[in-house]
């Protein structure tokens, strides 16, 4: 296999993992936030929130890392 065919592989499954960290986050705040409930109190990120916050950065990063990548390695 070549590194070209590896990153394509790597950048789809790190899409749909950031996708799906995405939709995690943003399942709890219903439309209270369009009409400005409760989003103006802070609160910080703890437990399954605060990975789920995480996880989405990293995989934002390798997911324009590979971006980058495919770039360089086309031919």
């Amino acid at each position: 296999m070549n590194w070209l065919r590896v990153l394509q592989i790597i950048q789809i499954v790190s899409a749909a993992l950031l996708i799906a960290t995405i939709l995690l986050q943003s399942r709890g705040t219903g439309l209270s936030g369009v009409f400005g409930g409760a989003s103006g109190i802070y609160r910080t990120k703890r437990g399954i929130e605060k990975t789920l916050f995480i996880a989405s950065i990293v995989l934002a990063v390798l997911f324009f890392g590979t971006a980058l990548a495919t770039i360089f390695f086309k031919k």
